[in-house]
């Protein structure tokens, strides 16, 4: 199992194989796909999207095409209720 290093020292442990990560703003949502096998270091891709409808079905698709089934996402304030 492939283990992260994280800031306080220690170790978090790969438990899925595909997941996405969203950084929610005002005018830009920021995703990062991780993928790859749980016991080597994960691919990983970022890309930026708009928050207009067809930017979050572009968004939509993308994760979809990667199979990813798993999002954790962070927002400030209230810009989240559109994803």
């Amino acid at each position: 199992m492939f283990r992260y290093l994280i800031e306080s020292g220690e170790y978090m442990e790969a438990k899925v194989k595909r997941c996405a990560g969203l950084d929610v703003h005002q005018e830009t949502i920021v995703a990062c796909v991780l993928k790859g096998e749980i016991d080597k270091k994960p691919q990983n891709e970022i890309r930026t999207f708009g928050t207009y409808t067809k930017d979050l079905e572009e968004l939509h698709e993308w994760l979809l095409q990667e199979e990813i089934e798993q999002v954790a996402m962070e927002s400030t304030g209230v810009f989240w209720k559109c994803v």
